[in-house]
């Protein structure tokens, strides 16, 4: 069971009457073909968000599947938000593996509706702004909870479908309450006039109770008959609403470099940031950004929680926080203060993207600029795996990069729309690389499409650099027909073609010729052309030998190979598949090795070979196993009980289509 709830808060009073009324409502709740839906509004700041994840930590026990929570505001990019994003990430958390999730938003949600048919949960859905950005993500279960934040009443939701509570601000003897819970001072109890002063001016909200015992908590030595009137003071010569005037004055008492950071996180790109790549962005170097984030995390404008325990290490700046942030940054920055952050900030990114990229997938045909190590801002922690000598070890940090990778996808995409807005062509070019390796182990094509459009567009801007073209093309190209869209495909294949009468007859340029003859070889095979598709492998595999390119053979090779099993020339490519599979392992190339494998132990059971062809098999699926590759197992099960029933074990061939079932299962591809 999924549980994705932070830890309880430390202090929480009064909301006895919201939470009877959710609680009486699930216990009368009849829905069959819905879930109850449970709405919470107010403004920012009034504790609704806590609210929610109290009900949740109550009624857990009721709802077997676990507890899911998404923040829409996470999602939003130029103000639109796109809910198929969000139906991807709640897929992932109901265990879906990024490889089986739909590529478009009606095949997403028809995979979440069969993955929730029959689930008891409860999902958090914080900041929704419409009711329209709600109803794709309700389970297709009326044994379910769905609880959602906002700003304000979501009043154009059907009439019955929901019960809504509008969040009052807390009454003075709970501001009170949560005050002395807060500070727990003798003072309070010594002044109680400077102590109802204190409540009455944080008008009964919750984030400004916390924001203000912490301002008091931090002046110890100040009787509260001079503090709270000073503060009084401040805030009313700011005359900023509500609980923003709070956030002026903890910013306000910040260190320079603290204030600094705080002014350029609005604009890291992504939800969340690290410590890591926080410190690019300050330019202070690693020492001055830790301080920096334990100053905001003591000022309570930064939660570091994520850092210990059970945290990922990703850190978020909250919506409202990211707001008061950029408003900070509008009025009090420094000359070109945010313009070189970010410029800092995405140089250091393209560096370990690019890192991660070269050790996860190994050195290939890369035509972006490497980028160099940026001053006072250390490279994240992966270790290259050429540099181990056991296969294990090299195996173990390829996948580090890998996940690291994964983990911070959104990041890199977000890097390659912003870097494109600000002109930074090579940067953008250079990331189109990591977001190439990232897509062929995690198929998002609408996401994928999107970004490598704009890599063309950089190339196609900067005008000087011919293999840019050819490369970013040949890349959109791919998932273009992948995604169906086949003749657009042809048109940049079209134009990656022409674009190699730019290049000269350097070693890189004819790995590039021979890798747009492998990309229109994919694509007529992607076609069903493998006649046509053989044709063009081959001439591939002439070039990369002509040059000479060992890896390049090899993979043309093991294309080759299958274009025949697709043709039926089973004894060719029984001898293309076992080269290749034999060089794969020579090169200590392990994603082709398995590749290769499974492959040639395709061709082997077609040609009555069986005996070696499960061997393989089993190879692969130990190795999908490791990697906990959910695709790969399915693939290869299927693969196995095939063999299974033409050999007549019809009990074995069952056991495997049963497991392959449970894992698609699993991910929501069937019911």
């Amino acid at each position: 069971m999924r549980v994705e709830l932070p830890a309880e808060p430390a202090y929480f009073v009064d909301r006895h009457e919201e939470r009877d009324r959710v609680l009486q409502a699930v216990s009368e709740w009849t829905g069959r073909s819905r879930p109850l839906l449970v709405t919470l509004s107010g403004p920012r700041g009034m504790g609704k968000t806590e609210l929610a994840r109290l009900l949740a930590r109550v009624l857990r026990d009721r709802f077997t599947d676990g507890v899911l929570s998404v923040d829409l505001d996470d999602f939003r990019l130029g103000g639109g938000m796109d809910p198929g994003d969000v139906l991807a990430q709640l897929l992932e958390s109901l265990g879906v593996e990024p490889s089986f999730v739909a590529a478009s938003f009606r095949t997403r949600c028809t995979q979440y509706w069969t993955r929730t048919a029959d689930a008891r949960l409860i999902l958090i859905v914080d900041n929704a702004h419409y009711a329209s950005e709600i109803v794709p993500l309700l389970p297709a279960s009326g044994a379910s909870l769905v609880i959602v934040t906002s700003h304000s009443p979501l009043r154009d939701l059907e009439d019955g479908a929901a019960l809504g509570l509008a969040l009052p601000p807390l009454e003075e003897w709970a501001a009170t309450e949560l005050l002395e819970l807060i500070v727990r001072d003798p003072r309070l109890a010594a002044d109680p006039d400077s102590v109802r002063a204190l409540v009455r001016l944080c008008e009964g909200m919750p984030a400004a109770l916390h924001v203000a015992g912490g301002w008091v908590r931090a002046r110890r030595l100040r009787p509260l008959s001079r503090l709270i009137p000073q503060l009084r003071d401040e805030w009313e010569e700011r005359g900023v609403a509500g609980v923003e005037r709070f956030w002026d004055t903890v910013y306000n008492g910040l260190p320079s470099a603290a204030a600094q950071l705080y002014r350029l996180l609005p604009y890291h790109p992504g939800a969340t940031f690290t410590p890591e790549s926080a410190t690019a962005l300050l330019g202070h170097g690693p020492e001055a950004c830790e301080e920096a984030l334990e100053e905001l995390d003591r000022a309570g404008l930064l939660d570091l929680s994520a850092l210990l325990g059970a945290g990922d290490g990703r850190i978020r700046l909250p919506g409202p926080l990211r707001a008061h942030a950029l408003r900070r940054s509008r009025k009090d920055a420094q000359e070109d203060e945010a313009d070189d952050g970010l410029d800092r900030l995405l140089r250091w990114l393209v560096r370990q993207f690019q890192r991660a990229d070269r050790f996860a997938a190994g050195s290939r045909l890369i035509v972006a600029d490497e980028f160099g190590a940026v001053v006072r801002a250390p490279d994240v922690p992966l270790e290259d795996p050429a540099g181990a000598l056991e296969p294990e070890i090299r195996a173990a940090r390829s996948d580090r990069a890998a996940s690291w990778l994964y983990e911070e996808r959104h990041v890199l995409f977000a890097s390659v729309r912003l870097a494109h807005e600000r002109g930074m062509d090579p940067a953008v070019v250079a990331l189109s690389e990591p977001v190439w390796t990232y897509a062929l182990d995690h198929p998002h094509q609408s996401d994928v499409v999107g970004v490598l459009r704009l890599a063309v567009a950089s190339a196609v801007r900067h005008g000087t650099r011919p293999a840019w073209l050819v490369r970013t093309r040949c890349q959109l190209a791919r998932h273009l027909w992948e995604a169906g869209l086949t003749d657009e495909a042809a048109r940049e294949l079209d134009a990656a073609t022409a674009a190699l009468g730019l290049l000269g007859h350097g070693t890189q340029d004819r790995k590039l010729a021979a890798s747009v003859a492998e990309f229109r070889g994919m694509y007529e095979g992607a076609r069903g052309a493998w006649a046509t598709a053989a044709a063009q492998f081959a001439r591939s595999l002439e070039m990369h030998q002509a040059i000479p390119n060992p890896y390049g053979a090899m993979l043309q090779t093991y294309r080759l190979g299958e274009a025949r099993a697709r043709l039926g020339e089973l004894e060719a490519a029984l001898e293309l598949l076992t080269e290749a599979h034999e060089d794969a392992v020579a090169q200590q190339r392990e994603r082709m090795a398995r590749r290769t494998g499974f492959a040639l132990a395709g061709v082997l059971c077609r040609l009555g070979r069986t005996v070696e062809g499960r061997q393989l098999y089993e190879q692969s699926l130990e190795a999908a196993r490791r990697r906990r590759s959910g695709s790969d197992q399915a693939r290869v099960l299927d693969a196995m009980a095939e063999l299974a029933q033409a050999e007549g074990r019809s009990g074995e061939a069952v056991d495997h289509r049963t497991a392959a079932h449970e894992i698609r299962r699993r991910n929501g591809l069937v019911g």
